[in-house]
């Protein structure tokens, strides 16, 4: 199928300043760092688990987009002092955060009967807890400001029933409920929470996690017959943390087929 032609900048993000969870890599989060920078946002933090990987994100978004002021911090969503260290240090030098991206998440493939509760739970301590210990630790800071905007990334698995996702799809469900609860406390702070919901996003990670008939058999199912570019994901995030969005809140923006 055709893909389209990649959208350009245009100013979405203009003076704010943009913090992103599990950007580095050629996945979602990287994408949606580079789009933040040609949307013209002021400044940008991104943080992973791997320095090395963060180091290479760096130097890439500034050569790609020619924005200097972007900087990385090692966090590992599911250690409460992590977290903490990465909201403080991107407050001080970001001058204060005007958008979170929630964008790790870990997934795998194993029948339900065949699933130790170790895994189960690793599975929904990155994905769902993680998203809900990063909004816990930004959202007094936005409060203090009364404003900002949370952006958090489901999954179609949060509605749609595939073997051997259980956990993924429990934590992406988990979601799209905590999405829903916390934008309603945060509104009344002039916060925006949203969530976007890809069915299938290619990129290197996914193919390293899932085989290559699995997916090509799910991407020929989607509405336009083709899986989507990360960039397009990235593009409605970049809506829903720009001021576009201002009368959103809990909702989760379906990206492609969404089909129970």
């Amino acid at each position: 199928m055709l893909i389209p032609e990649y959208v350009k900048g245009h100013n979405l993000l203009a003076g704010k300043s943009v913090l992103i969870t599990a950007a580095a890599g050629a996945g979602i989060g990287f994408s949606a760092a580079v789009k933040a920078a040609e949307e013209g946002c002021r400044a940008l933090m991104i943080s992973d688990i791997h320095q090395g990987r963060l180091d290479a994100a760096v130097a890439k978004i500034k050569e790609q987009t020619g924005l200097q002021e972007v900087y990385c911090k090692v966090c590992n969503v599911t250690v409460e002092d992590d977290v903490q260290a990465l909201v403080q240090a991107a407050e001080e030098i970001l001058g204060g955060v005007d958008v979170l991206i929630n964008n790790a998440g870990l997934g795998g493939s194993k029948l339900l009967v065949e699933m130790e509760d170790a895994e189960w739970n690793r599975v929904l301590d990155v994905t769902l807890t993680g998203t809900m210990r990063m909004t816990r630790a930004m959202l007094p800071k936005m409060m203090e400001r009364k404003a900002g905007a949370i952006v958090n990334n489901a999954s179609v698995l949060g509605w749609r029933a595939q073997k051997e996702q259980a956990h993924y799809a429990a934590a992406k469900a988990g979601v799209m409920a905590l999405t829903r609860c916390s934008a309603v406390e945060a509104a009344e702070y002039g916060i925006r929470i949203n969530a976007v919901s890809p069915s299938i996003a290619l990129h290197d990670f996914l193919r390293k996690s899932a085989p290559e008939e699995l997916l090509k058999e799910l991407a020929s199912k989607e509405a336009f017959g083709r899986a989507a570019e990360v960039w397009e994901i990235a593009n409605i995030m970049m809506f829903l943390a720009s001021d576009y969005s201002s009368y959103m809140a809990g909702e989760i923006i379906s990206a492609s087929s969404q089909r129970a």
